[in-house]
Order: C-alpha cells, then structure tokens, then sequence
C-alpha cells in the first residue's frame, strides 16, 4: 500500500475480530482486507482497484441476514464493512470527482438531473454509488430496516457540489426546464391551465396562479408531488402572458382542518418514516423548483451565474393559510412576497425530525437573525405569522375571509411599474444575499450531512416519539 494512503481502519487486528464474530468466512475477509485499494492517481486504474474493494464489501453484507434480522455481532460487522467503504469512496472522490463527473456528462457537454446523476455513477465506476438494483429492493422497505446505501449518493453529490465546475454545472442542470415540461406548455398557452394532480397552474389574467394539492397529508410533499410540483412552477415562471406567481395550498380532508385551504405541512412524515422517501428526493427538490422559485429558470448556454446569466424568472407571491410547516415554511424564504392569513403561523420542525431543514439554515438568518434562525431550527420555535417575530418573514397579514381580494390587490401592486424593475430588483438582491457558489457549497454540506440524518436511528425515534408514526397509516 502507497505509505500516503490512509489504512482503513477495518485493517486493525480488533476490525478483522468484528468480522469473525459475525460467522463470516475467514477466507473471505482476507480477500477483501487484501484488495484495500492504493491510489495511482490514474482514473482508469483507481476505478478498477476500488471497484473490486467495493465489490467484495458487497459479497461479506450480502453473507449477512438483513438488517432487521442482525445479531449484534452481525450489525457490528455491518457497520465495520460500511464505514471501510465508505472512507474508501472519500478517499477515490478527493482524487477523482472531476474525473466522475466528467465521465457522465461527457466533459460537461451534457446536463445530468441529480437523481440520474447518482445512478449513472454506479454504472460510470461500480460500487461508487449503489445501482439501480440495489435502490429498487429496498424501495419497499420500512426506513429503519434499510442499510443506508443511498449514504453514498449523499458522499457522491457532497464531492461534486464541492467542485466549483462540477458543482456550477450540477445547480445549471437542475435549474433548466424539468424534461415533462415541454408537453404540458402548449396546453397552459392555449387553455391558460393545467392539472397535473398534486399541483395546478391557472391564469388569471396576468397572474399565474399555482395551487398546491395533496388533501390526505395536509398538503404535504411527498415523492408523488416531486415531478407535478417541478412542472407546475416551470410553467408559471416561463408563461409570458403572465408578469407575476402565486403559490396557495388547496383545501385539505383532514378534521381538524376539512374544507379550509392549508399551505403545507412540509415533508410527509408518515411516508418518511415507511421509507417511501428516497434520500435524493431532498436534493431534488431543492436543487429543483425551490431554487427556481429564488432564481428562475435557466437556459442551456448559460450559466446562471446572477451577474451574467440570463434565466427567465418572475416573482413570486405565497398565501399561508393555516400553517406553513416545515418545507412550506422553507419555500417562504424564496418568495418576494409572503401573505398570510390573520390565524396562520409557521414552524421548522427540524429537531423533532432528525433532519436538515433544506436550505432554511442558508436563508433564514438573513431574515430573522442569527439567535431566532436557531431557536426555529433547533428548538422548534413557533411563529405566528399576526407577532413582531412572524412579521420578519410574512410581508402582509390579512383576515382570512378576505384573502381572495388581497391577493389581487399585492399582486397589482408588486408588478404596477412594470415585470421588468420587479425581476431586475429581485436579481440585485440575489447577488448580494445568495449568489450561486454560496447555494453549491451549501449543499455541498448539506448533501452529506442530510444522507446520514436521513438513515440514523435518531430520525426514527423522533418520528415515533413526536409523530407517533408506527401507528399512522400510509
């Protein structure tokens, strides 16, 4: 092994014990301890060393019972052969990343979506990222018996994020028109609205109106409203005939709030907790329609850098009605204007789910400060929308009977000199308050980080102790 290379800690005589306790094969576990991978430094190489580590890593799991059936010894073995391997990818990513990525967009002559950036590098170097195969076995999974294999994207996409041209060129994919987009733009131009089922986009003279709608959860998003939610501000953003959006929940089923309009309970909880939430959902949809919302869409020729790029946005005005929680209160920070009911308040539930709040950490502080961005965040704070705490982030406070009149009147008032002041305005502040390498390397972070909370163990004893999600049907 080159002396340079940090030895994996599994290599240690206590490591290699862990692994006999659990039954597995001596002769095994020689094989893998002996392939650790030194780096050459030359991709095409390194690919073929790490990949055969990664491999055999696989074969001593896969001798493993699954998760939920593991005897200590065998989850501690797991655990040992996880973390072996996932330094080993930190290791491969530090040397290579440009190199991976370079790969897949063939030099960077090609956009990538980020959750097909992820399964393309498990087929570009194996073992990087977990395949496709292995994703769809555990898509029925409930979240605790799941290995975490999806950990590795979370690694993956932290490196690239990380890599100011990659990272540029990943944000500039995510921000172009979603691929589903195109078929529903002929049909808003000429009917001047569209259905996509968790989301609908209407005209209203010169206002494009986007209604959100997942009744059952509140109005949470889930992976179903991922795509419809991505389509529907593409085509509010890129209609013409329209100078400004609105964004408003639909009315919801649940007792407490039948019949009255809800702008959103965040992430669905209950599908969280039933592992129907894939780690790269955060990531698209946050390198998706909510960056959209704060920068527009962008063209394929160039970079939305803020200075220079030339992306099509307009403003954006949201309507809390009921509550903003969680994600919905996320979105709040990229709108020009929040409206809100009278009896509405906002919460960021983050402790008590055990995971990042999207880019809430980023934005919040410049609206609040820094000591109340922390009490949201980490000790749940509530805000009510109609208190000198709710008013930092909620422009307006209207009584709720008469929130149809008020959205009309802020509306005409935000674009009454003109869409073009109100879109170079909002551009002005951006590149002050966010410009685009602070949004990558945010994520960057956050793309490690959200991947471990999202497989830890904390995350389901705080949705079984605050949520009491066990007993909740998805």
């Amino acid at each position: 092994m080159n002396q340079n290379t940090p030895v994996p800690p599994i290599a240690g005589a206590a490591e290699r014990a862990t692994l006999r306790a659990a039954g597995l094969a001596e002769a095994a576990i020689d094989a893998w301890l002996a392939a650790t991978p030194d780096a050459t430094g030359v991709f095409s190489e390194d690919c073929r060393r790490y990949a055969v580590f990664w491999r055999l890593a696989d074969e001593l799991i896969a001798r493993l019972p699954m998760k939920r059936a593991r005897a200590a010894a065998q989850a501690q073995a797991a655990d040992a052969i996880f973390r072996a391997a996932r330094e080993a990818r930190e290791r491969f990513l530090r040397e290579h990343v440009e190199a991976v990525y370079a790969a897949i967009t063939h030099d960077l002559s090609r956009f990538v979506r980020v959750e097909e950036l992820v399964l393309a590098a498990a087929e570009t170097v194996p073992g990087l990222a977990p395949a496709r195969a292995r994703i769809a076995a555990e898509a029925d999974t409930i979240q605790r018996d799941k290995d975490g294999l999806e950990i590795d994207q979370g690694i993956l996409l932290a490196h690239i994020l990380g890599h100011e041209r990659a990272g540029r060129h990943l944000c500039h994919a995510m921000l172009l028109a979603h691929p589903g987009t195109s078929e529903h733009l002929a049909r808003f131009a000429s009917d001047g609205a569209v259905d996509l089922g968790p989301a609908r986009v209407e005209r209203r003279g010169r206002v494009a109106h986007l209604t959100t709608r997942n009744p059952r959860y509140l109005n949470a998003e889930d992976q179903a409203t991922l795509d419809a939610m991505e389509i529907a501000v593409d085509l509010a953003t890129l209609d013409p005939a329209t100078d400004i959006a609105v964004m408003r929940g639909d009315a919801v089923l649940h007792p407490k709030y039948r019949g009255r309009r809800v702008f959103g309970a965040g992430i669905n909880l209950t599908h969280l907790y039933r592992g129907k939430i894939p780690f790269v959902w955060f990531l698209q949809r946050d390198l998706g329609f909510v960056h959209k919302l704060l920068r527009g869409i962008a063209s394929p020729d160039v970079l939305p850098d803020d200075v220079h790029g030339c992306g099509t946005e307009k403003p954006w005005i949201a309507v809390v009605e009921a509550f903003a929680i969680g994600g919905h209160c996320q979105i709040l920070l990229t709108m020009d204007y929040v409206l809100a009911a009278h009896d509405a308040f906002m919460t960021l539930p983050a402790r008590k789910e055990g995971i990042i709040p999207g880019a809430a950490n980023l934005r919040l502080p410049r609206f609040t400060g820094d000591r109340l961005a922390r009490q949201l965040i980490q000790y749940e704070r509530k805000l009510v929308c109609d208190s000198v705490e709710g008013r930092l982030i909620c422009d307006e406070i209207a009584p709720a009977g008469e929130m149809d009149a008020a959205i009309e009147r802020v509306a005409a008032a935000l674009t009454s000199s003109g869409a073009v002041s109100a879109v170079g305005n909002r551009r002005a502040f951006r590149v002050v308050q966010e410009p685009l390498d602070v949004f990558r390397r945010y994520f960057a972070v956050y793309a490690r980080e959200q991947a471990v909370c999202h497989f830890s163990p904390a995350l389901i004893a705080n949705l079984e102790r605050y949520w009491d999600a066990q007993n909740r049907q998805g």
